[in-house]
């Protein structure tokens, strides 16, 4: 091997951190890095993606289904500048942006350089949790470090390295000095207030009807959490995040839908790992008027919706102290007993099921997929009704792109979930309108065998737009039709397997073929469905009413 660059070091950080796959596009700024995962490629995997955004859309699905860290590498300027959607929908994973920069001596000057930004690392700030650059070989220990503990702390966010060019071929440090010096930094977390605990744990026991609510933040409690919930015999409610906590086979595990209902006569709300969008933004109108319990370990959270007890602390510690106060307790069950639940559970069941033909579908995607399997949605009639309309059974099974709704990463996030989870069954499901986003990354599933089921359901337009011009704009039905192309015939030319329902094959039998065919490589699958057709999910979304 050559002497080590700035570049191996950089690597060489990735596995020792346990970073075994990094997503990402070459370019000038970057070709050291990319020399550098050439040499240590039986260490660490990469994969190529066909635009930026793509890359970092797969580092979020990686590090979303996982918990571990999602790594992609882009170039400066235009190329970090495309990977910014995919930034602002890490902020509930924990995603590591490697970009370039120009030559040290350029930066801040202004002429023009390739890829130049007036200020890259201050808009690297801006967009994530923290952002550094490495300015000189022997800063790469120090950022690196930092980097991953920043990636391990607190709540989950993304965070960005940039590397001038002429820093990345310079002689480094190589990692295993550096290791009989300087260990790994452990990630600081908050100390736990024993009498905020206890005062929690006293007014459980005096509530009638607790609800609790959780989101992505409490997927690490969820052993706690659901010993809780048998204890008071109380309904948990998630939204995206936080589905499959609790099971939605559990008396105790609640969609969105099926937890409004109980929210009116709750009497006591207990947030863990989540920012409380339902109650205060979906089920009401920015205001709370129940007491409330919360633990989140952003301190941020805290200020921005003040509760009766706010517990800053990592919510399976907080979660374990609060099951452990709870045990002389004896609860105020009040009538929330599992039947009343259950019962709760099938009313709701009953009424979503008008939500047509989205339910008839998911019901026959949920059947056909083993237990384990991971369902990606995207913005689409379908990825809506998958909030409250496919069954989760454990953490990570329903990955989202959460609050930022942005159109157009189901697919590449798709393949970052396959590629982290090569043993589970990955089923992506998106709309005519999202997958144009990044139709390309057809060809990344191809290239690298990434074996997806991918379902498109095809009602040639936005159709939530379309709805909402028809609904709230008095039919003005504008710039949301769409003319699509033969989407068998173009995921025919990437080389990939394609079946199109009403072709001699129903849903049901197509999506069961899918499935024993994805077992070789990626399925395509096209469900024509008719403009317009699709029943609204938004009275199960927002029934304090949607687009007022």
């Amino acid at each position: 091997m050559n002497p080590i660059t700035t570049a191996d070091s950089i690597i060489e950080n990735l596995i020792a951190q346990g970073v075994d796959t990094i997503f990402g596009i070459p370019g000038a700024q970057t070709y050291h890095l990319f020399d550098s995962l050439y040499r240590y490629r039986d260490k660490i995997k990469l994969v190529v993606a066909r635009h930026e955004q793509a890359a970092g859309y797969m580092a979020y699905g990686y590090a979303r289904s996982t918990g571990k860290i999602g790594v992609f590498c882009v170039v400066p300027g235009p190329g970090v500048l495309n990977a910014t959607a995919a930034l602002c929908t890490a902020h509930n994973a924990r995603v590591l942006c490697l970009t370039g920069q120009i030559p040290s001596q350029h930066i801040g000057i202004g002429h023009g350089m390739l890829h130049e930004l007036s200020d890259q690392l201050g808009i690297l700030r801006k967009l994530s949790k923290w952002a550094e650059r490495i300015a000189t070989p022997n800063d790469v220990n120090w950022v690196m470090d930092t980097a991953f503990n920043k990636l391990r702390e607190g709540r989950s966010a993304p965070v960005c390295v940039e590397v001038p060019l002429d820093i990345l071929g310079q002689p480094g440090l190589p990692q295993s000095d550096r290791l009989a010096t300087q260990p790994f930094t452990t990630p600081f977390t908050p100390a736990l207030i024993e009498q905020q605990i206890t005062t929690a744990a006293n007014m459980l026991a005096e509530s009638s009807r607790p609800l609790f609510m959780v989101g992505s933040g409490a997927i690490d409690a969820a052993y706690e959490i659901n010993q809780i919930a048998e204890r008071l015999q109380c309904p948990v409610v998630a939204f995206r995040g936080g589905r499959g906590i609790v099971s939605d086979d559990s008396p105790y595990g609640f969609t969105c839908a099926e937890g409004y209902d109980l929210f009116d006569e709750c009497d006591l709300l207990v947030g863990i790992g989540t920012r409380l969008e339902l109650p205060m933004f979906r089920w009401q109108q920015g205001k709370l008027d129940k007491p409330l319990i919360r633990i989140d370990i952003d301190p941020t959270q805290h200020s921005r919706q003040l509760a009766d007890i706010a517990i800053e602390a990592d919510a399976k510690q907080a979660a374990a102290a609060l099951l452990t106060a709870l045990e002389p307790i004896t609860p105020n069950l009040g009538g929330a007993a599992p039947l009343r639940l259950i019962k709760a559970k099938r009313d709701t069941q009953a009424a979503i099921d008008k939500v047509q033909p989205q339910m008839d579908y998911l019901k026959v995607v949920r059947k056909a997929l083993p237990e384990d399997a991971i369902l990606v949605e995207e913005i689409s009639q379908m990825g809506f009704a998958s909030w409250f309309g496919f069954p989760v059974y454990q953490p990570r099974q329903l990955i989202s792109c959460g609050y930022q709704g942005n159109l157009g990463h189901g697919l590449q996030t798709a393949l970052g979930v396959k590629v982290a989870n090569p043993d589970k069954v990955v089923c992506s499901i998106v709309g005519d309108g999202g997958l144009m986003f990044g139709i390309q990354e057809l060809a990344t599933a191809a290239q690298f065998n990434i074996p997806v089921i991918v379902v498109l359901f095809n009602n040639n337009c936005f159709g939530n737009v379309r709805r909402d011009q028809q609904t709230l704009f008095d039919n003005r039905v504008y710039a949301s039709e769409l003319k699509n192309p033969d989407f068998i015939k173009l995921a025919q030319g990437f080389g990939i397997e394609t079946l199109r329902v009403g072709e001699g094959i129903d849903f049901e039998d197509a999506f069961s073929k899918a499935l024993e065919a994805s077992k070789k490589g990626p399925v395509f699958i096209e469900v024509p469905v008719e403009r317009g057709s699709e029943v609204s999910a938004w009275e199960f979304l927002q029934p304090a009413g949607y687009g007022k």
